[in-house]
């Protein structure tokens, strides 16, 4: 199944996608609501979103505001490094561990909002990447089992800060300005992707420009792999969001000169089978000045 969560009537309601049309599942089966955290908490109503054939024509998906799947998402956790290549033209050395960090709710916002460059930098960077909602928790899960705690998969721009990312050995400054992490807008059930979300082309742009395009399955963790290292360490839980790395390609790594993100330029991230993830940028002062007119 395809769902996506958007603004609708004042308030948001998840839709369930059918082709090009949308059809509004909030309306119609009781114990949804707004976001997919009903439906994550819920195999039952899961059932009835699968059986729901839709009724009258829909609306078309073109039409819809897209909101945050999960309005109160449970832990960010974010992969660093998972990519050969990435690693290698970032400067660093292969691990044998993966390099992981956390975003905060602030940093995040929904596909089509604008990604904002902050007033005190200019290397606003782009990072295309898979990401998976946790349906079932658990700690020390097997990877036998893993996969059978995916809810979805949806498509994530890590925007960065990087010369904040570089000014400690911890990335959080550079990962958590707010308003640079994009998400969704559609979120994709296992069973209509392959397993594990593997070998699916993975691509930034900006317009005709090609940024970043590689496929999930150069991924060096997987999507199991990734679940089991996580869960040694905490206990994974329903609506927590996982961010599985970014491909080579980024801004900062262009010879002979980086490539940042300008104001005015739209960013799309898109994920074969699930979906594009676009941006608009915008400065900081300019929202700002906005605001206060």
């Amino acid at each position: 199944m395809k769902f996506l969560v958007a603004a609708s009537n004042g308030s948001s309601s998840v839709f369930k996608i059918v082709g090009d049309r949308a059809f509004n599942l909030t309306e119609a089966i009781p114990g949804i609501g707004p976001d997919l955290s009903g439906l994550v908490a819920s195999q039952e109503l899961v059932h009835k979103a699968d059986a729901f054939a839709g009724e009258g024509a829909g609306v078309a998906v073109s039409e819809l505001v897209p909101a945050l799947p999960l309005d109160a998402p449970g832990k960010i956790l974010c992969l660093g490094l998972n990519y050969i290549e990435h690693i290698r033209e970032g400067g660093y050395e292969v691990p044998d561990y993966p390099a992981m960090f956390m975003r905060t709710r602030q940093s995040i916002m929904a596909a089509g909002e604008p990604m904002i460059r902050p007033s005190c930098s200019e290397k606003l960077d782009y990072e295309a990447e898979l990401m998976l909602i946790v349906g079932k928790g658990g700690r020390h899960i097997r990877e036998e089992n893993a996969l059978s705690h995916v809810f979805g998969y949806t498509v994530f721009n890590d925007g960065s800060v990087r010369d904040f990312q570089r000014k400690t050995h911890q990335w959080m400054p550079g990962k958590n300005f707010d308003g640079t992490g994009a998400i969704g807008p559609v979120v994709v059930t296992p069973e209509d992707l392959p397993e594990g979300a593997r070998n699916l082309k993975i691509e930034s742009r900006v317009g005709s420009e090609v940024l970043q395009s590689s496929n999930t399955s150069n991924m060096i963790w997987s999507v199991a792999q990734t679940i089991v290292i996580m869960s040694e360490f905490t206990t994974l839980e329903p609506g927590d969001l996982i961010a599985l790395g970014t491909p080579p390609g980024v801004g900062h790594a262009r010879k002979p000169d980086p490539r940042w993100l300008r104001p005015g330029e739209t960013v799309e991230v898109e994920i074969e089978g699930i979906g594009i993830c676009s941006s608009p940028i915008v400065d900081e002062a300019d929202l700002k000045a906005q605001a206060a007119q």
